[in-house]
């Protein structure tokens, strides 16, 4: 099922009876980034805020596990997936390896969505935690730096156990979660997800 359908046949949340999204804890301003920072400010996630129909439950992974300022990190011999599947690693951009810890950090993000019940997790994309649509293949600092298709180690988890993940940057698909807590939005429709966007197809050669 695509995340459009998906979040088509989600409840027509109320006040009382909220639609639950697990969020990246940086998309709401929260500074967790690596640098002490949210990394920029998302309104797409963000005008969630603004209505009460929908609980967000805020998590980074990263911080989590290793504290807020903190090195960047990227995946090697793989994606999320293989990590959790032990054939890939998670390294500092100076080489310290955090596979485990971002491992734990991917089994607390599963407890919360679990014991909230959420019905969608929103993350942000690229990060080698929180990544589900792009990710960076090894380091992101090398001169010839890599993108893959694929989920970082948190959203892999969260996925594997059957929870829908999407990333701020899928705009087509927030349009209709918009339409489901907002009975007033209308839903624009030029808007796209991020795999239907002229890089994602010419970089990854999709026709």
């Amino acid at each position: 099922m695509t995340d459009i359908n998906y979040i088509k046949l989600l409840k027509i949340p109320t006040k009382e009876n909220p639609l639950k999204i697990l969020v990246s804890s940086c998309l709401t301003g929260i500074l967790c980034g690596y640098d002490g920072t949210a990394n920029g400010e998302y309104p797409s996630v963000l005008k969630l805020l603004n209505h009460n129909t929908v609980k967000l439950i805020k998590f980074c992974p990263e911080e989590y596990s290793f504290g807020s300022p903190r090195e960047m990190c990227d995946i090697h011999g793989g994606t999320g997936f293989d990590v959790l599947n032990g054939n890939a690693k998670v390294l500092t951009e100076s080489g310290i390896d955090w596979t485990e810890g971002m491992i734990k950090a991917s089994e607390k993000m599963l407890e919360i969505a679990t014991k909230e019940a959420v019905d969608l997790a929103i993350m942000m994309d690229v990060s080698a935690a929180c990544g589900s649509q792009v990710i960076y293949s090894g380091n992101r600092f090398a001169e010839n730096k890599i993108y893959q298709i694929g989920a970082g180690v948190s959203a892999a988890q969260l996925i594997n156990a059957g929870f829908k993940v999407i990333s701020q940057r899928d705009y087509a698909s927030l349009e209709v979660l918009y339409s489901k807590i907002d009975p007033h939005h209308i839903i624009n429709k030029n808007a796209l997800d991020h795999h239907e966007i002229d890089w994602y197809k010419t970089y990854f050669n999709i026709k």
